[in-house]
C-alpha cells in the first residue's frame, strides 16, 4: 500500500523527467547516423594511427579550413605528426583553391607528398577527388603515390552530440529564464501574454539608449551594462503597472497583460522608427551572449543559476511561501496576514524583469535591438511552465517542473527542426502540449489526489 502511494507521487512530482528521459532517447534512436569527427582529439588519433601503420618517414601535407575549430584541429594534427617523427610539409587553411595551389606549387618544387591529412569534409573537395589526384601526378611526379587521410567515422545519434546539446540549452535559455517569472504569475492564478512583447520592448530600449544617449560606437562596457539595467527596469516596471491594474482594479490578469502585450510591442516598433531592428555599433555588445564560463556559454550558466536561485526563494523563503498561499486561496492568504497585493504586483514586476532579461540577452546575440523579437514566446513560455506541472488553478508547481518543461520543449523543438518541419506546425504542437498538460493536470485532481489521500486514512485497498 506504502509502495503504491510513493509510486503515485513519484509520478505526480517527477513524471515529466520520465518523458524527458524517454523523449531524449527516441530522438536518439530516431537521429543515428555516421559521424565525422572534427575535434582535436579526432585528429590526435588520426595522427598516431597514420604514423604507426605508414612510419614515420613520410611526408605530410595538414589541409582544412579558417575556422576557429579548424584551426583547432589542425594544430593538434600537426602537433601529433610531428611528435611522432612525420615530416609535415605545411598545414594549408583555406579553400579548394588555395589547396590545388599549394599541391602544384609541391609538385614544382618536386618534393614528395605521401600524404594529405585532414578532416571528411575537407577530404570530399574535388582537388582532392582520386581524378584530380590523377592528373597532378601526370604532371608532377613528386604527387603520384599522394593518398587521403581522415578520421575514421562512426555511428551516433546526432542528437547526443555536446554541440547540439549545448546548443538546444542555449537557444532555449531566454525562453526557460522566462518560465521562470511565468512560473510565479501562473501559481498566484494569473497569467502573462505580454512577455513575448516586453522581450523586444527591452531589445529596442537597450539598442536606442546606447545609440541615442550612451556613445553609441563609442559605448564601453559599463555604457552597455546601464543600457541593460534601463531596459530591465522598464520591463519591470511594466510588469508593476500590470499588478497594480490586476490588484487595484480587480482586471482580470489575461486582459491586462493582453493589453500590455499590445501596448510594448507598439512602443518597441515606434523607438525603432518603424525599422527591423536598431543596430549596434558598439563592439562590446556580443560580450554578454559570446562569453563563457568552462566553455559553457553564458547564458546556460546565467539561466542555470537563476533557477537555482528560484527554488531556493519559492522552497526555503517567506516570500515563496505566501506565492503558493495566494494562488491556493487567496481570501484565507489575506486572512492570515499575507499582503496579497504586495506578492502580486511582485510576482508581475518579476515576470517582467525575467521577460527584460531575456531581452538584454537577445540584443546581445544579434548586436541589434529587434521589435519583432520575442513573436510567440509567450506561447513557448506558458507551455514550458504548464508542462512542467504548474497548475494554471493556481497553487501548484515547481520550479524545477518548469525547468524540466523548458528543457521538454527544448528537445522536441530540437527533433522537429531535425526532420524538418516548419515553424507553423510546430506552433500546433506546441498549443496541442498545453492542452495536453492542462488535461493530465484536471485528471491530477480527480483521480491521483484522491487516491492518495484514501491510501493515507487507510482506504486504499477498498478503493
Amino acid at each position: 500500500m506504502m509502495k503504491n502511494k510513493y509510486i503515485r507521487v513519484l509520478l505526480v512530482d517527477y513524471g515529466m523527467v520520465f518523458v524527458l528521459i524517454a523523449l531524449c532517447l527516441l530522438i536518439s534512436l530516431l537521429t543515428i547516423s555516421d559521424m565525422q569527427p572534427e575535434d582535436p582529439g579526432a585528429a590526435r588519433k588520426l595522427a598516431a594511427s597514420l604514423v604507426k601503420e605508414a612510419g614515420a618517414d613520410i611526408n605530410v601535407l595538414v589541409v582544412a579550413r579558417t575556422t576557429a575549430a579548424d584551426k583547432a584541429f589542425a594544430n593538434a594534427l600537426r602537433e601529433g605528426l610531428e611528435q611522432g617523427g612525420a615530416h609535415v610539409v605545411g598545414v594549408e587553411l583555406g579553400d579548394p583553391t588555395s589547396l590545388r595551389k599549394r599541391l602544384e606549387l609541391l609538385g614544382q618544387q618536386d618534393e614528395r607528398l605521401d600524404f594529405v591529412a585532414t578532416h571528411d569534409f575537407s577530404s570530399k573537395w574535388r582537388v582532392l577527388s582520386s581524378q584530380s589526384r590523377v592528373e597532378m601526378a601526370s604532371l608532377y611526379p613528386a604527387l603520384k603515390n599522394l593518398k587521403i587521410a581522415k578520421p575514421p567515422s562512426y555511428r551516433w545519434p546526432t542528437f547526443l552530440t555536446a554541440n547540439n546539446l549545448i546548443g538546444i540549452l542555449n537557444q532555449n535559455a531566454p525562453i526557460a529564464i522566462m518560465a521562470i517569472g511565468m512560473t510565479l504569475v501562473i501559481i498566484t492564478a494569473g497569467i502573462d501574454l505580454s512577455v513575448g512583447s516586453l522581450m523586444a520592448l527591452a531589445a529596442v530600449v537597450t539598442a536606442t539608449t546606447i545609440q541615442s544617449y550612451l556613445g553609441g560606437k563609442e559605448a564601453g562596457g559599463w555604457d552597455i551594462a546601464a543600457a541593460f539595467a534601463v531596459a530591465m527596469g522598464v520591463c519591470a516596471l511594466a510588469g508593476m503597472f500590470a499588478g497594480v491594474i490586476v490588484t487595484a482594479f480587480k482586471v482580470p490578469p489575461f486582459v491586462v497583460t493582453l493589453g500590455l502585450m499590445m501596448i510594448a510591442r507598439g512602443m518597441s516598433y515606434i523607438l525603432a522608427g518603424g525599422a527591423d531592428a536598431v543596430k549596434i555599433e558598439a563592439e562590446s555588445i556580443g560580450t554578454l551572449y559570446s562569453s563563457s564560463f568552462l566553455g559553457i556559454p553564458s547564458q546556460i550558466v546565467l539561466m542555470v543559476l537563476l533557477f537555482i536561485a528560484a527554488h531556493v526563494v519559492m522552497n526555503h523563503t517567506a516570500f515563496g511561501r505566501y506565492v503558493y498561499a495566494v494562488g491556493g486561496n487567496e481570501t484565507a492568504a489575506r486572512l492570515s496576514g499575507v499582503p496579497v497585493v504586495a506578492v502580486l504586483i511582485a510576482v508581475y514586476a518579476i515576470c517582467g524583469l525575467s521577460a527584460g532579461l531575456a531581452g538584454v540577452l537577445d540584443v546581445s546575440h544579434f548586436g541589434t535591438g529587434r521589435p519583432k523579437a520575442g513573436e510567440f514566446y509567450e506561447l513557448q513560455v506558458i507551455a514550458a511552465v504548464v508542462v512542467g506541472g504548474t497548475s494554471l488553478m493556481g497553487g501548484e508547481g515547481k520550479i524545477f517542473g518548469t525547468f524540466i518543461g523548458a528543457l521538454i520543449l527544448g528537445v522536441i523543438q530540437n527533433g522537429l527542426n531535425m526532420a524538418g518541419v516548419d515553424s507553423y506546425r510546430q506552433m500546433v504542437i506546441y498549443g496541442t502540449l498545453i492542452l495536453v498538460a492542462v488535461l493530465i493536470d484536471q485528471l491530477k485532481k480527480k483521480v491521483i489526489k484522491p487516491t492518495v489521500k484514501l491510501a493515507k486514512t487507510g482506504e486504499f485497498d477498498s478503493f
